[in-house]
């Protein structure tokens, strides 16, 4: 687990759409988390367009995130939720089947999906990544979709050069 975040890095004209998938159900955190990511986004990227959608829950996300992807143009999807463990193994398994389709959805569409659909053991880590400022994930969702953007940005203009006639 990491326990420093990235970096704040410089912000870039980006007039890219976002969309944020956000969970309700622990709201309190997610909500925390969506402020969080959207504050650290307009510091970052100050001309992106956001558009934020929400599901009941973490398990709801990835259907959501495959059809705004299909139906929408966003350069990338950020998603966050929050999963608190129980005493039985049912929060891991959504946990694994979430990052399962988040990543094959990134793959499938060739898009950026940057997952922050958090696992924590109690309260007190959920506070720590949520609502708390040094390992606040809000923050790390934003500044992992400036790097992803960069990086596709350069994959497309590295394959624009390469096709270009001689």
């Amino acid at each position: 687990m990491s326990t420093l975040l990235p970096t704040r890095p410089r912000s870039f004209d980006s007039k890219s759409a976002i969309t944020i998938v956000r969970s309700k159900y622990n709201e309190e955190f997610t909500q925390s988390l969506l402020d969080s990511c959207i504050e650290e986004l307009k510091n970052i990227l100050p001309d992106v367009a956001i558009t934020i959608m929400e599901t009941a829950g973490s398990f709801e996300i990835p259907m959501v995130v495959e059809r705004v992807l299909k139906t929408q143009e966003p350069k990338a999807v950020i998603a966050l939720g929050l999963i608190i463990r129980g005493e039985t193994m049912h929060g891991d398994l959504i946990a694994a089947s979430i990052t399962n389709a988040l990543q094959e959805i990134a793959v499938r569409h060739v898009k950026p999906v940057i997952h922050e659909v958090l696992l924590v053991n109690n309260n007190d880590q959920a506070y720590a990544r949520c609502i708390g400022s040094d390992l606040n994930r809000g923050h790390e969702a934003a500044r992992a979709v400036h790097t992803m953007l960069k990086a596709m940005e350069a994959s497309e203009k590295s394959t624009r050069e390469k096709k270009a006639p001689f």
